[in-house]
């Protein structure tokens, strides 16, 4: 089942994006306070739309994203999207994504926009899905 998600949900996706990117590949080290804070702050903004994946009522993954003005036409920038990693490879994560990609159809939306790291899977998990590299685009970043 798949729903938009609901305030009693954001202790769990907190800890499904602890267990989905503390670990291999990612390595990240968010903790329970930090997790919490930033969905809270996606959840948080006006154009917000967040999904959910449940198995037998159960959260194993979720959607946190937000409409995005553009000239052409608004988008849905998928801000994180992840699976239990014991749930991935099952088919959740793509029902997930096709029902992001009906709710923007529905909107009359472009499309959806994502980043994600191109030498990690997810990048061939995108492009499985007829995602494709935007070459004219480049994330830049300085650390101080």
């Amino acid at each position: 089942m798949i729903r938009g998600i609901q305030p009693t949900d954001m202790e769990r996706c907190a800890r499904l994006l602890i267990e989905a990117y503390n670990r291999e590949p990612w390595n990240n080290r968010w903790t329970d306070e930090s997790a919490t804070r930033y969905l809270n702050e996606l959840a948080a903004s006006k154009d917000f739309v967040g999904f959910v994946i449940c198995e037998n009522e159960e959260v194993i993954g979720a959607m946190f994203a937000h409409r995005k003005t553009w000239w052409t036409n608004d988008e849905l920038f998928v801000d994180e999207f992840y699976i239990s990693p014991s749930k991935q490879r099952q088919g959740f994560g793509e029902r997930l994504l096709e029902h992001a990609e009906r709710y923007a159809k529905s909107q009359n939306l472009a499309g959806l926009t994502l980043l994600t790291n191109k030498y990690f899977p997810a990048k061939r998990f995108y492009e499985k899905h007829n995602y494709t590299l935007a070459e004219h685009v480049i994330y830049m970043y300085k650390e101080v």
